[in-house]
C-alpha cells in the first residue's frame, strides 16, 4: 500500500494539469529505508509529448546525487497519461528500475480544469510484472 499525504498527492495531480496536455513526470523522495515519500521534485519532460514522457538523462543524474547525499531513495515514480486510463503502458513497464519504488499514474483523459475527475492509482512493477496497489491519502504522516 502507499500511504501519502493530501499535499503530496495534490501537488502531483497539479503538476499533471500544469504540464498538459503534454506527460508530466517526477520523484517524491523520502528517507532511504523509510518508504516515506516526502520530498516532492517535479522533472521536465525531455521528451514535451502527451503520449510519452522521458527524464532528462543529465536532471536524472543530478537527482540521484542530490538523494544519495541526503541519503534518500526514490519512493515515488510519477507520470500522467492525458488521453488513456492511468495503467503503466508496456514502455512504462520497460523504464520501470526501480524494484522498491512506488509506480504512481495520473490520468488527465477527463478533463484537465481543477474540478474535472483524474485517476491517482499506484503500482509496482518488479521485473516486468504490475502490481496495482491501494493508496492510503493522509493529513499527515504518524509521528
Amino acid at each position: 500500500m502507499l500511504t501519502i499525504t493530501r499535499e503530496l498527492r495534490d501537488a502531483i495531480v497539479a503538476h499533471a494539469r500544469a504540464d498538459h496536455p503534454d506527460e508530466a513526470c517526477g520523484v517524491v523522495a523520502g528517507p532511504e529505508g523509510s518508504g516515506r515519500p516526502e520530498r516532492f521534485i517535479p522533472m521536465l519532460n525531455a521528451a514535451r509529448s502527451p503520449t510519452f514522457y522521458e527524464f532528462d538523462s543529465g536532471d536524472l543524474l543530478k537527482l540521484y546525487r542530490e538523494m544519495d547525499d541526503r541519503d534518500e531513495e526514490p519512493v515515488i515514480v510519477y507520470h500522467s497519461h492525458t488521453a488513456t486510463e492511468a495503467y503503466p503502458s508496456r514502455t512504462d513497464v520497460s523504464y520501470a528500475s526501480e524494484p522498491n519504488a512506488h509506480y504512481v499514474l495520473v490520468s488527465t483523459a477527463d478533463g484537465n480544469d481543477p474540478g474535472d475527475p483524474y485517476q491517482f492509482r499506484s503500482f509496482r512493477i518488479v521485473d516486468g510484472v504490475i502490481t496495482e496497489e491501494d493508496v492510503q491519502v493522509v493529513e499527515a504522516y504518524p509521528a
